[in-house]
């Protein structure tokens, strides 16, 4: 085999991958870059692109049916699933420069595209090539779980990974897993005329704040979703164009296709972790605080297969924690305390730091909530976009969760993500001048809304007021 000798070695060009392999190459190392499928990952390729690109065209179908309200005659959208297929694959190739092979290359990366696996604690096989690196980076990622449900294997089921291909309407789209990847498929599809039926074992959405997930659950319920709770799956079996589901107590549902979306499984089951001293299990590789392997310091886990929460942003954040270790030696952990998260359903649902249940838990008597809804919010009031709320956790005087769900979300949890992760106080984001009218209005209300009861209902202040308008001429 040729050998090849560098500082880093990164398996997996994802978001996390690339962010590592970008930025260590500008500073001046030398970086090999391992991808045995497409570069970008599962994000760019299968998962929040052609997601939200889906999302976006079943917007544009949905506004067609609900304009009555703004004067506008609703009409009956013409729906083109192979169009939207090749617009989900043109967004993709809008952005699939960024993350090209060729692009790396020219940044001074090699890239190799073949399957890597450990040879020794310090080397990896990639093809022909055997490399010897200073540090690894695994950053491979993870893929749809298929759960093993009786029957399953023999039904020609869909995943996040395929069902953005689709050039024909489902007649009736079955979605096992009611989490954020099938809560926001199925809505999408509902809006472009599919039937859909959502079938979940537990609670959908079940990871939120219950007061607002089911905010977000009875949207997709008026939309004509059809979300089946607390119903367990217990075979699958396909006849014809027919597959069907069956529950525990015997219930079977019919559909024409079906969608698996129950979670992820961490992909770094083919890279033999077993040779190179990497201990890891399900979730995957076992590391501490600072994304580093417990068992051979020579090896870093980002994204995915570092086994904590399954998100792109996550794995860009973990990038900036591995190079301030592998090339300047400088100790840094990676913060959980504030990671933010969307589902993007209509209304969106976003949320960072603690919910209420672990605020209490942690914190007890003295947490406090405050709610507010844009039904008082003048912009929501402007796009009839008045379902939902902003739910405040807050501990003595500073914010330590935040859950919305409502219009646009996604991007107003951006300033309390900033204002946990800086320990801002309220009086600081009360005190902010918003402008008029913008739904980011809620967050400034909502902290006053702590502030009001302290001022207003406290009988000193009015003591004082009447004493200053007396003295002072």
């Amino acid at each position: 085999m040729k050998q090849l000798t560098t500082d880093l070695c990164v398996i997996g060009a994802g978001s996390g991958g690339l962010s590592v392999a970008a930025g260590a190459v500008q500073m001046g190392a030398r970086v090999i870059l391992i991808e045995a499928g497409e570069m970008g990952g599962d994000c760019l390729n299968a998962g929040c692109v052609p997601s939200k690109s889906l999302i976006a065209a079943a917007h544009h179908a949905h506004a067609m049916t609900t304009g009555a309200a703004f004067g506008i005659r609703p009409a009956q959208p013409d729906v083109d699933f192979a169009a939207i297929r090749d617009h989900i694959a043109q967004v993709i190739a809008g952005i699939a420069p960024i993350d090209s092979q060729e692009r790396f290359e020219s940044l001074g990366v090699t890239v190799l595209r073949e399957p890597a696996r450990f040879a020794s604690p310090t080397e990896v096989e990639c093809g022909e090539f055997r490399i010897t690196a200073r540090r690894f980076v695994i950053a491979t990622g993870s893929r749809p779980l298929v759960p093993p449900i009786t029957g399953l294997d023999q039904v020609p089921y869909l995943t996040n990974e395929t069902i953005f291909a689709l050039e024909a309407r489902p007649d009736h789209l079955l979605i096992l897993g009611g989490g954020p990847i099938g809560m926001e498929i199925a809505q999408a599809h509902r809006r472009l005329g599919p039937q859909v039926t959502v079938v979940e074992a537990q609670k959908a959405l079940g990871r939120e704040d219950p007061e607002i997930a089911g905010i977000a659950i009875d949207a997709l319920r008026l939309d004509g979703v059809i979300i089946r709770e607390g119903a367990e799956v217990i075979g699958a079996a396909a006849d014809g164009g027919t597959v069907s589901l069956t529950l525990k107590g015997g219930e079977v549902i019919h559909g024409s296709h079906l969608l698996v979306a129950v979670g992820r499984k961490v992909s770094v089951e083919n890279l033999r972790l077993d040779l190179a001293q990497i201990q890891h299990d399900k979730r995957g590789v076992i590391v501490g605080p600072n994304l580093r392997s417990v068992s051979n310091r020579r090896v870093y886990a980002v994204g995915d297969a570092a086994g904590g929460p399954q998100f792109t942003h996550v794995a860009g954040a973990h990038a900036g924690i591995v190079i301030r270790q592998a090339l300047f030696a400088l100790p840094a952990r990676f913060a959980t305390h504030a990671i933010p998260r969307v589902t993007y359903t209509d209304p969106e649902l976003a949320h960072v730091g603690l919910t209420e249940a672990e605020a209490r838990a942690a914190h007890g008597a003295k947490v406090e909530v405050i709610r507010q809804e844009f039904a008082r919010n003048d912009r929501a009031q402007t796009a009839r976009t008045t379902t939902g709320m902003l739910k405040l956790i807050v501990h003595r005087g500073r914010p330590v969760g935040v859950s919305i769900v409502g219009p646009h979300a996604g991007e107003l949890i951006g300033l309390w993500t900033l204002a946990i992760s800086a320990r801002v106080r309220l009086s600081a984001i009360a005190g902010m001048i918003a402008p008029y009218p913008t739904l980011g209005e809620i967050s400034k209300r909502a902290a006053g809304a702590y502030f009001s009861p302290r001022l207003f209902a406290n009988p000193w202040v009015g003591r004082v007021v009447r004493a200053v308008q007396r003295l002072i001429p």
